[in-house]
């Protein structure tokens, strides 16, 4: 299974709100490792979802859906500790004060023009807007609406519930401070005090830490050396990139009878799709032409505020023989997950030093770790199964047709000495199945219509029919 809700675990960065609970606005650990990575190498990652209606959207529904997704997870933004060691803060921030309504209609076929001209519309998890919501009709009667949201906020299945909390009504206080609302001096002191607080893990941590730098010193000067990977936008002829993405439908009960036919489930058959296109769009492994999937499996409990509650794991397949067989990539699956369990989490010893790391460091770590992976993995998250109520935004129905994670300006320069990339994400809403995929390959034809062909031949391997958009 690739993704998982783990709900009986709670992390030390987990932070439960509810009666009897002193609230903590600090951003967890990992959160703030992963925001302070990326926003020192000016990578901005953002999620968005596309609804299909096939009618015009009932605005006064749909502004209430649009008031309510400030009282989630999304109803706050990062603040700063005015101490540089210290961790940052959630406040409070409700978003946008009204929806974007495009001035005129568009035909059916520049949906996916749309979808990336607002996926690149200003997102900013510390200054605002951390999400918009934009609605365009089209010239056959039918709306589309659509959310971005920074993936500092929130996680696909955290975002999941809050979009069913907006229709429903559902708002959380989560307790978060207004912005600046705490005096510089005191904010200082009792930032201060938490950090002092934190002491005997950061202790610990630098102990975790020596330990691993002497581990690894042989192999690393053993290791020849990288090369530097250009992290600004310093090119002037560089172009700003919109990975290309197309989305596969594949009713429920074709996708069921393939993955039985296998040997394997909905979720094997999700892994096996993602290892055979892999493959076709060339991201496989040199040594022996196995493709690295890269599993994220969710922690999120009840009352869990963290933005991104995961942990990912990697697994090898053949995909030589998903075609045919998915019992070896079940028993992969199965393998890998057993084998970390039971293995040392070395991650959330260090997370601990994560405040103390000045951004000039992150930006050196962030440039030897944004080389190329020789094993070129897949990202492939299976989200599971959405209620339908995800598909009323207006109190009417409608269709999920996207979901992506991407990154706003991002550099052709970038993408082409990192790699590329893979991205797939699979969920099962009512009678249907929905695989979203965005990809880029150096060195092949980047379009959406390459993509979609190779999605289509992909998907015929398999004995499979969808719509592909």
């Amino acid at each position: 299974m690739a993704i998982r809700m783990r709900r009986g675990r709670r992390t030390v960065d987990s932070q439960p709100s509810g009666a009897g609970t002193r609230l903590d606005a600090r951003l967890a650990l990992g959160d703030q490792a992963v925001y302070a990575q990326h926003h020192a190498i000016g990578r901005n990652l953002v999620i968005q979802c596309v609804w299909l209606y096939d009618h015009a959207v009932d605005f006064d529904g749909l502004r209430r859906f649009h008031h309510n997704l400030g009282y989630g997870l999304l109803g706050r933004r990062i603040e700063r500790s005015p101490l540089p060691f210290a961790r940052h803060h959630w406040v409070v921030d409700r978003g946008p004060s009204d929806i974007d309504i495009a001035a005129r209609a568009r035909p059916r076929a520049e949906l996916s023009d749309w979808a990336d001209e607002r996926s690149q519309l200003p997102i900013d998890p510390e200054r605002g807007p951390g999400w918009h919501l934009g609605v365009l009709p089209l010239t056959d009667g039918s709306t589309a609406v659509t959310l971005v949201l920074s993936h500092y906020l929130v996680d696909g299945l955290g975002l999941a519930v809050t979009v069913a909390d907006a229709v429903l009504g559902t708002a959380r206080d989560f307790g978060y401070p207004p912005p600046h609302s705490r005096p510089r001096l005191r904010a200082a002191v009792h930032d201060a005090r938490q950090t002092a607080g934190d002491a005997p893990q950061v202790a610990q941590a630098l102990l975790a830490a020596a330990k691993q730098i002497r581990g690894r010193r042989t192999a690393i000067n053993q290791s020849p050396p990288s090369r530097p990977v250009a992290l600004g936008g310093g090119n002037a002829h560089d172009v700003v990139v919109v990975v290309p993405t197309v989305t596969m439908r594949i009713p429920v009960g074709e996708w069921d009878a393939c993955a039985k036919a296998l040997g394997g489930n909905g979720n094997t058959l999700v892994a096996g799709l993602a290892a055979k296109l892999g493959q076709r769009i060339g991201r496989i492994r040199a040594s022996d032409g196995a493709v690295t999937l890269q599993l994220p499996i969710s922690e999120r409990a009840e009352g869990d505020t963290r933005a991104n509650a995961m942990s990912i794991t990697r697994v090898s397949v053949d995909p030589a023989q998903v075609t045919t067989d998915l019992r070896d990539v079940r028993a992969a699956i199965k393998r890998t997950l057993a084998t970390e369990r039971h293995a040392p989490d070395e991650w959330s010893q260090l997370v601990w030093l994560t405040p103390f790391v000045p951004q000039r460091s992150w930006k050196l770590l962030s440039g030897a770790m944004m080389v190329p992976d020789p094993d070129c993995p897949v990202f492939c998250s299976n989200l599971g199964e959405f209620p339908p109520v995800v598909c009323c935004l207006d109190g009417t129905d409608s269709e999920l047709v996207m979901t992506r994670v991407t990154a706003q300006q991002e550099r052709r320069t970038w993408l082409e000495q990192t790699g590329g990339q893979m991205i797939l994400q699979s969920w099962r809403i009512r009678d249907t199945i929905r695989i979203s995929v965005n990809a880029y390959q150096p060195g092949t034809e980047n379009t959406r219509a390459a993509l979609r062909e190779l999605a289509a031949h992909t998907l015929g391997e398999f004995g499979l029919a969808g719509e592909i958009e």
